[in-house]
């Protein structure tokens, strides 16, 4: 929205990889407490991003900036991406990875929120 005319003015911001962090942290916490499916939207721009939206509970992962930038072609690559990650780790379906990573599953989850709260304030840099 454009302020001073009070009038909508179309504007395209396309997402980022690192965008996804917080979302996939939050679907960590809600997968299985909500009742509720829920999607990863935003952030995801390849098979990495996918496979740690689906361990922490993601029903479906989305990744409309990725396919803007790529075009439609780009659906392939993640989709190679995240089956090799699959075959690596011997997972045989998407819905035996699903929650894996999530709050309900992990052994600690309280140590997992430290461990996640002192890996980010550590990767923080001061801009000059």
């Amino acid at each position: 929205m454009d302020l001073e005319t009070l009038s909508v003015v179309p504007t395209l911001s396309l997402s980022r990889p690192y965008e996804a962090l917080l979302r996939i942290h939050w679907i960590a916490l809600l997968y299985g407490r909500v009742g509720l499916e829920l999607a990863l939207t935003g952030g995801v721009h390849s098979g990495k991003e996918a496979a740690k939206g689906l361990l922490a509970g993601a029903q479906v992962v989305m990744m409309t900036s990725a396919v803007l930038e790529k075009g439609p072609g780009h659906f392939r690559t993640v989709l190679e991406e995240l089956k090799a990650f699959m075959e690596e780790r011997e997972y045989a379906s998407v819905e035996e990875m699903r929650g894996v990573m999530s709050y309900l599953k992990v052994a600690e989850p309280a140590a997992l929120e430290r461990a996640n709260y002192l890996k980010v304030l550590g990767s923080h840099r001061l801009l000059p």
